[in-house]
């Protein structure tokens, strides 16, 4: 299967590296088809991994990763173009997460709306599913890194697609525990994890931590 990451962060390294050691063909999309952090996932990724522009990591893949930073998804879905992305998954690994100097992060949408939300609406023709935006990018590809039982969310309108990214999920980054939260609405309630998440690795001093729901 052909998959495009849009990002060339240590997320969309982690999430197409580890893809790429499983047979998938991976393409990184950039602002640039040069882009030197994708020139280097192609070096690091070795036979299967490719680069290119937003918008041909979009026509590539057949699922596609968003591993931008929230504040620029909609301006990079926009660069990736609708048409090439019509009908595909589209995996939301990203948060709306806003940086102001000094501070602790917050998020830039909440409550009312998200991220998730956002990109489904503007681009109604792509199946958005949300997931792996709540743990460090280590942890998205390889479950294992924390020990017992923990839990990976998942949203989105369509079930097909649901499906098809939860057997990525278990069979490629070791998922064992997922949690289907509903629609794409569900997106705010994972986002807005984030702010713990943020603090609890403050505390921790560490990424390795996840959280499970017991019942």
């Amino acid at each position: 299967m052909k998959i495009g990451i849009l990002g060339t962060g240590m997320v969309g390294n982690a999430i197409g590296s580890k893809l790429v050691t499983h047979g998938y063909e991976v393409m990184m999309g950039s602002r640039s088809a040069t882009n030197e952090k994708a020139a280097e996932f192609v070096k690091n990724a070795g036979k299967g991994a490719s680069q290119g522009t937003f918008a041909e990591a979009a026509m590539y893949g057949e699922i596609v990763f968003n591993c931008t930073k929230g504040e620029v998804s909609m301006e990079v879905l926009k660069l990736a173009k609708e048409e090439n992305l019509t009908g595909k998954i589209l995996i939301d690994v990203a948060n709306p997460l806003y940086f102001e100097k000094g501070a602790i992060p917050t998020l830039s949408v909440c409550n009312t709306d998200s991220l998730g939300e956002t990109l489904q609406r503007n681009f109604p023709s792509v199946k958005v599913v949300k997931t792996l935006n709540t743990m460090n990018c280590n942890l998205m590809v390889n479950a294992s890194l924390v020990p017992g039982d923990h839990d990976i969310f998942i949203c989105g309108n369509d079930a097909a697609a649901k499906t098809k990214v939860e057997t990525i999920l278990r069979n490629d980054f070791g998922w064992e525990h997922i949690l289907d939260l509903g629609d794409i609405t569900n997106a705010r309630a994972t986002e807005m994890l984030l702010p713990i998440w943020i603090r609890l690795y403050g505390k921790f001093q560490s990424p390795n931590f996840n959280f499970h729901i017991a019942k």
